[in-house]
């Protein structure tokens, strides 16, 4: 982090790298990209978001950063070090000192420890930022990655769960004494 970024704006980052950014309305065209580009990847460990999603993206980009500028959300972008979006990483339904997380990797990333980092850095965020005290987070029983991630960032399974016909976990995350060492 530099000093003297204003807060919520700055990135995180490691140095010539990866890093994380505030979702802005200039990262419309890699993002929508992004999801292209993985779109089959991601259907295979949860649901499609459909062709509406697409079709409809300027729109749903825009009234996501108006959420965002209300404080209902933090939506986050990692990039590689020539800004090529590698994943992206939210908070989303703020209130209360808590937040649901959400993070998707690129296919060519995945396995090489980026969720892991980019978890820890948006629990920094979280606390140093945003003033959060909780965060929540839930994946299905088959996805092994992401239990995994949450398991190494710290997070403990609250309840089983459905979404739909496939099992799943709840988690959560105590942040009240701030965020957890990276491991």
């Amino acid at each position: 982090m530099n000093r003297g970024d204003t807060p919520g704006e700055r990135g995180l980052s490691i140095p010539g790298m990866t890093s994380i950014s505030r979702l802005r309305p200039d990262h419309a065209e890699a993002l929508l990209a992004f999801e292209r580009e993985n779109r089959t990847y991601f259907a295979a460990s949860i649901t499609d978001r459909g062709d509406a999603y697409f079709a409809e993206f300027a729109e749903r980009h825009r009234v996501l950063l108006a959420e965002q500028d209300a404080g209902l959300h933090h939506l986050h972008l990692i990039e590689d070090g020539d800004g090529g979006v590698l994943g992206r990483i939210n908070l989303v339904e703020v209130r209360d000192g808590s937040a649901e997380l959400g993070y998707r990797i690129a296919e060519k990333a995945a396995g090489q420890g980026l969720a892991t980092w980019a978890v820890q850095q948006i629990c920094v965020l979280a606390v140093e930022e945003y003033g959060l005290t909780s965060l929540r987070a839930e994946t299905t029983l088959d996805n092994t990655g992401s239990r995994a991630v949450l398991a190494r960032t710290g997070f403990e399974p609250l309840e089983d769960v459905m979404f739909g016909d496939r099992p799943g976990r709840r988690y959560v995350l105590d942040l009240s004494g701030g965020a957890p060492p990276a491991h």
